[in-house]
């Protein structure tokens, strides 16, 4: 469960975004600088994590009265390997490093969902950490590195898959379906799509992010909205979006696996909060990737 440091929220001193230019982080780093919040926007080309020295040099961009949100990480199809993973620790050590020397006022860690296993059971932040994959590994294992190392506040969200118009990491589901909708006129789904899952806006994933900031919010959080859908589903609402799209369906390779969460903890943390629905961000998604064709 999240504690929030303060019952009324308030602008931080300053937010430092580490991996800023991602599709989690720009999107973050544009809505902070719209609210007029001080922000020092980071990426690989600013300071290197996984580098010799990227502590130190971290440190030294630091203030005490700084948020961090580490979002950071090789991540997708490139992040399931034994380097990948080795990459990521080191970034991660290299923030412990940091905070050790500065003591900013609070870390926000950006994690996953995939530190749990597929279980037919409704997720909540009590359930079992024991990833499967080594992505998953991986953030468990920095949870664990920056919850030891890190002796300063420190809020985990565990992030459901998030879409977007502007993600860049086209996985299965919806991202893959638009691009596939709009580049192929065809959304090719695994078996009949009967999978479901939690699909997270990306305007949505920043807004509990801006929360957690304000509140300077400690502990643990999945986020997610709360409802589950087939990708099949999915996949009729981008082609009902969309102009001669044909679902293509292929042979099942794998079983069938359905990950859902109860948001009871969200909802006591953040009683306010709403969630886009499925329908207009997917429509919102298609809107914005249809101007980015037009534009490039």
């Amino acid at each position: 469960m999240l504690t929030h440091s303060t019952a009324v929220a308030a602008a931080p001193s300053r937010v430092v975004i580490l991996g800023a230019t991602g599709f989690l982080g720009a999107k973050l780093t544009n809505r902070l600088f719209e609210e007029e919040v001080l922000v020092l926007p980071l990426s690989t080309q600013d300071i290197d994590l996984s580098a010799q020295g990227a502590g130190k040099k971290l440190s030294e961009l630091l203030l005490p009265t700084d948020t961090i949100v580490f979002l950071s990480a090789i991540s997708g199809a490139k992040a399931r390997n034994g380097a990948a993973l080795i990459t990521n620790m080191k970034m991660a050590q290299a923030v412990c490093a940091a905070t050790a020397t500065v003591r900013p006022k609070h870390l926000i860690y950006a994690s996953s969902d995939a530190v749990y296993p597929f279980t037919q059971a409704v997720l909540t932040e009590t359930s079992f950490a024991a990833p499967v994959d080594l992505y998953g590994a991986m953030h468990r294992a920095r949870e664990l590195l920056l919850s030891t190392e890190c002796s300063i506040p420190l809020g985990i969200l565990r992030f459901t898959a998030i879409y977007g118009g502007t993600d860049t990491h086209n996985s299965y589901g919806p991202n893959r379906f638009i691009s596939q909708a709009l580049n192929e006129k065809k959304i090719s789904l695994i078996g009949n799509g009967e999978e479901t899952r939690d699909h997270l806006y990306i305007d949505d994933a920043v807004e509990v992010i801006r929360r957690v900031i304000a509140c300077g919010s400690s502990g643990l959080l999945n986020v997610a909205s709360g409802n589950c859908t087939s990708f099949k589903k999915v996949a009729e609402c981008i082609a009902a979006n969309c102009t001669s799209i044909s679902i293509v369906l292929s042979p099942r390779k794998s079983p069938v696996t359905h990950r859902g969460f109860d948001i009871a903890e969200m909802l006591a943390a953040f009683p306010d909060i709403r969630f886009t629905s499925l329908n207009d961000g997917l429509r919102a998604s298609l809107s914005w990737k249809r101007s980015l064709m037009t534009t490039s």
